[in-house]
């Protein structure tokens, strides 16, 4: 029995995405949009007319980035945008100041809720393990 192995199957199928519009997850938890000019063997990725887009709850805000290059390794999600449904988002759009703020406002309390529990473990006798971040990932 012979197998017909491509090596480059994978990033090869990123080539029908060129000139598309995409949203590109990061490992980081960022949530980029914008139109795929170029990808490389590693799955490097260029993008132009870039938005980061931040949702905080049922509300969102779009940064303008630009042209934009993403290392492969940091892609943990890519997809093709339904130009028919979104313009149909069951989400609201907010200024980029507003959403920042409700973005810090939902860290704030994240991280308000984290202490919380630690404090509540550490009464119990139990410690906490620092959640890795996703750069202490890999």
């Amino acid at each position: 029995m012979s197998y017909n192995v491509n090596p480059l199957a994978g990033t090869a199928h990123l080539l029908d995405e060129l000139d598309k519009k995409l949203m590109v997850l990061l490992r980081d938890g960022r949530t980029l949009i914008g139109y795929l000019r170029c990808v490389d063997q590693f799955a490097n990725l260029v993008l132009h007319r870039t938005i980061e887009r931040i949702h905080v709850g049922k509300e969102y805000g779009d940064i303008p980035r630009g042209i934009f290059i993403v290392r492969g390794e940091n892609v943990v999600l890519l997809g093709e945008i339904d130009k028919d449904k979104e313009d149909n988002l069951p989400l609201t759009e907010v200024s980029v100041d507003d959403i920042l703020d409700a973005q810090r406002r939902e860290q704030d309390a994240k991280i308000e809720q984290q202490k919380l529990l630690s404090k509540a473990l550490k009464e119990r006798g139990l410690n906490l393990v620092a959640d890795l971040g996703h750069d202490d990932m890999f």
